[in-house]
């Protein structure tokens, strides 16, 4: 039986009280989702249930991307019908997976929805994975143990070089790199911005990737954590 995996967008459409758009960026949804869909059952879920609004500005940066652009022209209703996060069963699947883009540093960091479902994923011994701003998701995440979950294990996300080379540095409620770190992960990262990084920790079990040349490589790991 194929494995499941659950990929959580965020339900963000703003950039905190401005009224700049976000949401999941697209080439972090459909990469991974190229690299895993023909082996595993993908689920799809977010903090608000129904649709999860894309980020526009992915979808001009990546017009020029096979990949994505066939991701987005044919496979909408992954995003339009999402059910809710609240409520979801860590053993109903055998992984989960953080789409970054800039809304999960609004709605899925440090929520005690995420926590605890991540924590549950994590002292089952199951797949974790994100990519990006994706990677909110693991911070503050206490395991029973009493340590938090990236503490001393390789972890990447979106760097601060990045976010400032973004211009949004201060539209957002936190530099991810930064917290990454005060939660004691291993942060690492590419040699230059924009390049690709995937970081494995816990086992095999912590899949994450830098930014959005990295969603092809952290797909390929969550596949190959997951055996298929």
């Amino acid at each position: 039986m194929a494995p499941k995996v659950l990929f959580v967008l965020t339900s963000q459409k703003t950039l905190g009280a401005s009224e700049k758009p976000t949401g999941w960026y697209l080439p972090e949804f459909a990469h991974p989702y190229h690299v895993l869909a023909p082996y595993a059952t993908i689920s799809v879920a977010s903090p608000g249930g129904g649709e999860a609004p894309l980020d526009p500005g992915s979808v001009e940066m990546f017009k020029s991307d096979e990949l994505a652009t066939r991701f987005l022209n044919e496979k909408s209703d992954l995003w339009k019908s999402t059910i809710k996060l609240e409520g979801v069963n860590a053993a109903d699947y055998d992984g989960i997976f953080f789409v970054g883009g800039h809304g999960p540093m609004f709605d899925i960091a440090r929520a005690p929805t995420t926590t605890s479902l991540v924590k549950a994923f994590a002292e089952a011994d199951k797949l974790i994975g994100a990519v990006c701003h994706g990677s909110a998701a693991l911070l503050d995440v206490r395991l029973s143990n009493g340590k938090l979950l990236v503490d001393g294990e390789p972890v990447t996300g979106f760097s601060n070089a990045e976010e400032d080379a973004t211009g949004l540095s201060g539209l957002i409620p936190f530099m991810l790199e930064t917290d990454l770190m005060e939660n004691g992960a291993k942060y690492e990262k590419a040699d230059q911005p924009w390049g690709a990084k995937v970081c494995v920790g816990r086992g095999g079990k912590l899949i994450t990737g830098q930014n959005p040349a990295s969603g092809v490589g952290v797909g390929e790991k969550m596949k190959l954590a997951l055996g298929v």
